[in-house]
């Protein structure tokens, strides 16, 4: 009778110190620690082996047998163990005497192997798996709470990237007899990495931009936004694309550390002189649509942000235009796939462009008719940013 009590005020004096180190908000390192010393000096167990399933199984904790100080992989046989089992010499856990499973709600957290104890103590092990579980659940809770915080951390990380982006786009596009503009974004999560900008330069001169910057969230909000600024100033200062791109590119690789990069199209088009004026930085190829025939607009220059100063750099024009109808992109429209795997690509959207339509806003229908119909209802897997142009000079 006397070593049943002493038993039991071993596992009194083992239960109050795991509870006491759990309401003291301890690391998870020093709970394991704890544990480790308490099993070891107040139930006297000699040997253990304790694994746990995070991401993958790891043993946490393990003490007493030299010849495991590398202790093997957790076997399916034991990572779907129902009840305590003895374990035979055999076994790649020999050496060992009972492993049993730690669960919560039937789901199995933990593994214990124990060694070195007598044999009644083998067979009951109703004290030390309740002292387990008290410890797994702990540290389980532990993990949920920081999850949360993370998610919540997460959330409002998105809410302050899709107000950063909500700003950089320009609240209103001219919707004039000789220019009209029309736009559509379609961030695929919450906050894409898309933008696109109309500027007027002044009466006789606009600037029309659309750009896809590495990255989500906001890290790519700022960019963009850092981009946004950077391109702003720069109109005030000049009109010459090549000085703007250069500035843009100097501009991205420094905010950017030379790790993200942007891919642009900007085009400047002069009433007066009937030319439009562009330069693709890397950017997807861009369409310009005159007397009834399509042209790629393709000149320009490397993704900004990569390289600094930029290896080459051109600027296309194309003159006497009276009437033409602008198109531009993302990269997420040409790279919807349907259920077999295959893109949408250039080709389906340039036959849509080929064809007549009345409005820009008939056009963006008929291009969203079609590539919905390709990929249909396999999901989107990016961004997607058009925007159309119509001068009638």
């Amino acid at each position: 009778m006397q070593e049943a009590l002493n038993i039991r005020d071993l596992e009194l004096n083992a239960l109050l110190e795991v509870t006491q180190a759990i309401n003291n908000n301890l690391s998870e390192e020093d709970l394991y620690r704890i544990y480790r010393f308490t099993v070891l000096g107040d139930l006297q167990v000699k040997k253990m082996l304790l694994y746990v399933k995070d991401d993958e199984w790891t043993c946490k904790v393990n003490f007493g047998d030299s010849d495991k100080k590398n202790p093997p992989e957790l076997s399916l046989e034991y990572q779907s163990l129902e009840e305590a089992v003895l374990i035979e010499s055999v076994d790649e856990f020999g050496g060992f005497d009972i492993a049993f499973p730690v669960k919560h709600k039937k789901k199995i957290l933990a593994v214990v192997f124990v060694g070195g104890v007598k044999e009644e103590q083998a067979v009951d092990t109703t004290f030390l798996r309740a002292l387990t579980n008290i410890l797994i659940v702990a540290i389980e809770n532990k993990k949920l709470a920081r999850q949360q915080l993370q998610q919540e951390a997460y959330r409002k990380e998105l809410e302050i990237a899709k107000k950063v982006q909500n700003f950089l786009f320009p609240k209103t596009l001219p919707q004039g007899n000789n220019l009209k503009i029309e736009a559509v974004y379609l961030p695929h999560h919450e906050v894409g990495g898309d933008y696109y900008d109309y500027i007027k330069l002044s009466d006789n001169k606009f600037l029309i931009c659309i750009a896809d910057v590495s990255g989500k969230g906001v890290p790519a909000a700022l960019l963009m936004s850092n981009f946004q600024a950077s391109l702003r100033a720069l109109v005030r200062k000049t009109h010459n694309l090549k000085e703007i791109v250069t500035e843009l590119n100097h501009a991205t690789f420094t905010s950017g550390n030379g790790e993200n990069f942007i891919t642009v199209f900007v085009g400047i088009y002069d009433f007066k002189r009937k030319s439009f004026d562009y330069v693709n930085c890397g950017h997807n190829p861009t369409y310009l649509k005159s007397d009834g025939s399509v042209q790629k607009l393709v000149d320009g220059t490397t993704i900004l942000g990569m390289f600094d100063p930029l290896p080459f750099l051109s600027t296309g024009r194309v003159t006497e235009l009276d009437q033409f109808v602008f198109f531009g992109y993302t990269d997420g429209l040409t790279e919807t796939f349907n259920a077999e795997g295959d893109p949408y690509g250039e080709q389906n959207l340039e036959k849509i462009l080929s064809a007549s339509f009345s409005s820009l806003s008939e056009l963006h229908a008929e291009i969203f008719k079609s590539l919905d119909e390709f990929r249909n209802e396999y999901p989107y897997g990016d961004d997607i940013t058009i925007i159309s142009c119509e001068v009638n000079s």
